[in-house]
């Protein structure tokens, strides 16, 4: 089997697309554990931080295949903040709640064979703790799925 990149960035900017151009805020979960992350260390909780990277809060924004940079205004101070994008977590609307979570290398270690593609798809945003962000409103839970039977 031929190796492949990690599909992590590309996915990363497609939701972020996706929740800009939906007129939503794009909020992100960082690993603040990783070496290569340089945020606003005061602002971090449990190991993680949550960022608002709408084009409103950020200044010299970029998103490429290696990682995210940007400028933005902590306590009316800029600051210069960068991250690789495996250590980006998660990407969710604000609003919503609608978005992704992404698998580590390690979790798809654990649950792939070597012989099963190995691919990251979207999960549930409740699987991630981002209870430092305490403006971001929870989606409401819906009622019972029904099935219908149509003949």
């Amino acid at each position: 089997m031929t190796s492949m990149t990690s599909n992590q960035p590309y996915l990363l900017r497609a939701f972020y697309e996706w929740i800009v151009d939906n007129d939503l805020t794009p909020y992100i979960v960082v690993d603040a554990t990783n070496d290569m992350v340089e945020v606003p260390l005061e602002f971090v909780k449990d190991g993680q931080i949550v960022l608002n990277v709408s084009p409103s809060a950020c200044v010299n924004f970029s998103l490429d295949l290696t990682g995210l940079s940007f400028q933005a205004r902590f306590g009316g101070q800029p600051r210069r903040l960068s991250m690789p994008s495996e250590a980006i977590m998660a990407i969710y609307a604000r609003e919503n709640g609608a978005g992704t979570v992404f698998a580590t290398e390690e979790e798809m270690a654990k649950t792939s064979k070597p012989s099963e593609p190995q691919a990251t798809g979207p999960a549930s945003i409740e699987d991630v703790d981002a209870s430092d962000n305490t403006n971001a409103p929870v989606p409401p839970k819906k009622g019972k799925p029904t099935l219908k039977v149509i003949k």
